[in-house]
């Protein structure tokens, strides 16, 4: 998935009201830009961070620029737009290109299912059970190597974990997918300590059938891919 803009590089000055960050550009201006991320971003707000912005001209949008990177200035980037995630896996599915999931040849985003909830994707094909598939964009990490989620307290996670595990019970192919947005893990894991209730959610979710799957991402300024599997640990048994 390519930025519909060229990136330009800033400087982080602040990150506030979770969706506004105030920047330094590159020729000396102040600006601010949306943050289109609601959790903490814990380790990736720090002042005088390295990111990387998009411009835009929209007349519709109050602010000129959205952050959509940050560089860790060692060649390796974390992508803080959760709304990529979907994006790229959207154009990944489509185009069969994961493995797991390579069979389906219908794919349907934002469908309604369960109690006033939207899946991320519906997938379908002749013969095969409809498969309900939540992505979740992951971009936190505390240890080298791996990637953790959540990065804060996540109810709406907890309630889409349970959401999927009915579809499990009757029948329905149920997926939970983390996307790790960052080039610098090979594996993912929950961060049991931030949020307990989500990680008991998992452990109730898979003993119903709900499958676990996490899948890396390949990021620079000119855009995100998705890129191979990681391997998924749980911090609990099975």
């Amino acid at each position: 998935m390519r930025f519909q803009t060229p990136l330009v590089p800033a400087r982080l000055i602040r990150r506030y009201k979770r969706f506004l960050a105030d920047c330094t550009l590159d020729d000396g201006r102040e600006i601010t830009a949306h943050c289109a991320n609601p959790g903490s971003m814990m380790g990736l707000a720090e002042p005088g961070t390295k990111v990387w912005l998009e411009p835009n001209d929209d007349p519709r949008k109050k602010l000129k620029f959205g952050w959509r990177l940050v560089d860790h200035e060692n060649g390796h980037f974390t992508g803080v737009d959760t709304s990529v995630p979907n994006r790229a896996l959207r154009a990944a599915l489509i185009a069969r290109q994961v493995p797991e999931l390579a069979d389906y040849t219908t794919v349907r985003p934002e469908v309604k299912y369960g109690e006033n909830s939207r899946i991320d994707f519906l997938l379908s094909a002749p013969d095969l059970p409809d498969a309900y598939v939540e992505v979740k964009s992951v971009t936190q990490s505390r240890r080298p190597g791996l990637a953790e989620f959540p990065d804060s307290v996540t109810a709406r996670g907890t309630k889409h974990l349970n959401e999927l595990a009915a579809m499990a019970q009757v029948g329905h192919r149920a997926v939970m997918l983390y996307l790790v947005q960052r080039s610098d893990c090979t594996a993912v894991t929950l961060a049991a300590d931030i949020d307990p209730a989500y990680t008991a959610a998992m452990d109730t979710a898979r003993a119903a059938g709900v499958e676990v799957m996490a899948l890396g991402c390949t990021l620079s300024p000119d855009g995100v891919d998705v890129a191979a599997p990681l391997d998924f640990r749980s911090v609990t048994p099975a």
